[in-house]
C-alpha cells in the first residue's frame, strides 16, 4: 500500500460513490445513457420508472456531475440527458463492478 494512501479518506470517497450509485436507479440510467443520450420519455420507458422518481435521480445524478440535461433550440426545442466525461469515465469501473458482483457474490447472500 502506498505510503501516502489514507484509509479514512478512501473509505470516505467509496462511500459517497456508492450513497450515489446504490440508490435504486441510477446505476440503470448510467447504464441506459452508456449507449447515448436519451430523453426523458425514452429513459422512462426504458426503465418502467415513475415521472417522479426519474426526475428526482436525473437531478441528483446531474447535481453530482455524471449527467448532463442538453437543450436543443427547436423548433420544437428538445431536451435530452447524456453521460459527462465524468460519467462516461465510470462507465467501465460499473461494468467490472457487475462481472465482479455476479460471478463473487451469492444472490441475498454472502460469498
Amino acid at each position: 500500500m502506498p505510503e501516502d494512501h489514507d484509509p479514512r479518506a478512501c473509505d470516505a470517497a467509496v462511500s459517497l460513490a456508492f450513497s450515489i450509485l446504490g440508490k435504486r436507479w441510477n446505476g440503470m440510467i448510467l447504464d441506459v445513457l452508456g449507449n447515448g443520450p436519451a430523453s426523458f420519455v425514452r429513459l422512462r420507458r426504458a426503465l418502467g420508472i415513475s415521472d417522479a422518481v426519474l426526475s428526482d435521480r436525473l437531478a441528483e445524478l446531474g447535481s453530482v456531475g455524471l449527467v448532463a440535461r442538453v437543450v436543443e433550440p427547436g423548433p420544437p426545442v428538445t431536451v435530452s440527458y447524456a453521460l459527462t466525461d465524468a460519467g462516461r469515465g465510470l462507465t467501465p469501473l460499473l461494468t467490472e463492478l457487475g462481472r465482479w458482483a455476479t460471478s463473487s457474490l451469492e444472490p441475498g447472500g454472502h460469498a
